[in-house]
């Protein structure tokens, strides 16, 4: 009952292998300014990085006190975003917050 088909043996029998490789990592950054505030720092950490309170306190006194800290590290579009919408929430409040990514 069964035929067998010779041409889609042939083809089945070709061994294609593909090589994924882990999208590259961003790591994003926050700058000091005189200008913002530290609560609203605190909050930006809380609110677009989801980090917890505690963790978002040590990070803003390190921006504070270093001049940078570490928001957290994310695929190119996810830092893309995350970076965009901390510019775009800090220039609402009148702040001139920066973050910035670089390739980890």
């Amino acid at each position: 009952m069964s035929k067998t088909y010779p041409e889609l043996k042939e083809k089945s029998d070709v061994h294609t292998e593909e090589a994924f490789s882990e999208p590259t990592q961003y790591k994003i950054l926050m700058h000091n300014d005189h200008y913002t505030t530290m609560d609203f720092v605190v909050h930006v950490l809380e609110t677009v990085f989801n980090k917890p309170p505690a963790e978002a306190v040590q990070i803003m006194l390190n921006i504070h006190q270093k001049g940078l800290g570490l928001c957290g590290i994310y695929t190119e579009e996810i830092a893309e975003t995350k970076v965009d919408t901390v510019h775009f929430l800090a220039k609402q409040q009148g702040f001139p917050l920066k973050c910035s990514m670089e390739e980890v």
